[in-house]
């Protein structure tokens, strides 16, 4: 099995970056021998990486990582890097690799203190890999500062250092920064495409899976969890009974505190995990007994991480209510799809009944109201709205139609 064979859909960008990574494995063995690096090289300092959501970007963009890392003697006979068993391509997948530093997002911004650390190791050399690489996994959150900091970097990078930048669209990004990286689109896989890697990676049953890929239209990480998550199909099958609970202001109101409610026990259930994970690693760290104090000055560095974890548990809510409104969204776009006899497949299938009743007892007009109002709140969430404000308003402009 190697790194690109859980790429789902996207065979062409596979073949470029894979090419791009035999280049790169000739160029650092060049660099290490008497033997001239090839004249024309498909591997290069910067990539930029788009596509929409659940096309799998940053999938992506750490199996390039992984290639680039790849030590698996099969190289010198031939074989293409990226073999996804050795030591450099198991541990770049994973996240554990010590040449392969990866920038989220932890709030709504990437934050210019977020990037400091990073951006200075980009200037330095490998330390056991064969690449310094930074992946940025939501390159479109960079604001003003931090994407003054990657532009110098990504303008004058360390020989061996290469960014991986990740974005929905070429607009989302700095134009000054995507001019100087390549460009590597990524298309929404098929709905069959991602059944059968449900069916072959996961065992997930055909017709669960079939379900899955068809509810999420594509979406790859969204058709995994709803597959192989019971509780996440509970969540979605009462988003989608929303559309049927807004016939008064009393109705709508509970739905919005609901699905508010909902949103943050997902948040929640999330952070407790890994916040406590994460205090616990910084505590050892700090030279912290187990269970006793922090050593004295260190108050700060704790602080720091507080409100690092508070930023990530707002994202995640937001998050959580994000992918609330995307099935909203489809659930009405089978409604539109019904109203005006399209071909079009419908999605949620086993909401047939609820899809019918309301394509028969409202307009196509209403119906691209109510893409509208949702679309709407999904903006006033992007603008820190409180978030019980933007769906309770949401759900109003439902019932209204």
């Amino acid at each position: 099995m190697t790194v690109w064979d859980d790429l789902v859909g996207q065979e062409k960008v596979s073949e470029q970056l894979a090419a791009a990574a035999r280049d790169a494995d000739a160029l650092v063995t060049a660099a290490g021998s008497a033997v001239a690096p090839p004249e024309a090289s498909s591997m290069t300092h910067a990539w930029l990486i788009t596509g929409p959501p659940g096309a799998g970007r940053a999938q992506v963009a750490r199996a390039f990582a992984a290639a680039l890392q790849c030590v698996s003697p099969d190289r010198a006979l031939g074989g293409v890097p990226g073999c996804g068993f050795c030591d450099g391509c198991h541990t770049a997948l994973i996240g554990t690799h010590a040449d392969v530093n990866t920038v989220a997002a932890v709030g709504s911004q990437i934050l210019a203190e977020d990037m400091r650390d990073t951006v200075r190791k980009s200037y330095t050399s490998p330390a056991t890999g064969r690449w310094q690489i930074i992946l940025v996994e939501d390159a479109e959150r960079l604001n003003e500062k931090s994407a003054n900091a990657v532009l110098k970097a990504v303008e004058e990078p360390a020989p061996r250092t290469v960014w991986l930048l990740c974005a929905p669209s070429l607009e989302d990004v700095l134009p000054t920064i995507r001019s100087r990286c390549r460009h590597l689109n990524l298309r929404t896989p098929s709905v069959e495409a991602v059944a059968d890697m449900l069916i072959r990676r996961e065992g997930v049953e055909p017709a669960v899976a079939a379900a899955a890929a068809r509810a999420t239209q594509g979406h790859v990480d969204r058709a995994r969890r709803l597959a192989t998550d019971p509780a996440a199909r509970e969540r979605r099958a009462a988003v989608l009974k929303l559309p049927l609970r807004v016939d008064d202001v009393g109705g709508c109101l509970r739905a919005a505190q609901e699905l508010v409610d909902a949103a943050s026990e997902d948040a929640k259930q999330l952070a407790e995990e890994r916040d406590g994970k994460e205090t616990e690693e910084l505590k050892a760290a700090m030279g912290a007994a187990q269970g006793g104090r922090m050593p004295r000055g260190t108050a700060g560095v704790m602080k720091d991480l507080e409100d690092k974890q508070k930023r990530r548990r707002t994202r995640t809510q937001r998050d959580s209510l994000d992918l609330a409104l995307t099935d909203l969204t489809a659930f009405y776009r089978d409604v539109l799809a019904l109203q005006l006899g399209s071909r079009v497949a419908i999605a949620n299938l086993d909401a047939e009944d609820a899809l019918e009743r309301l394509a028969r007892n409202s307009s196509p007009e209403s119906t691209l109201r109510r893409i509208e109002a949702i679309a709407g709140c999904r903006d006033a969430l992007d603008r820190n709205v409180a978030p019980l404000l933007a769906v309770e308003a949401m759900t109003l402009s439902l019932r209204a139609g």
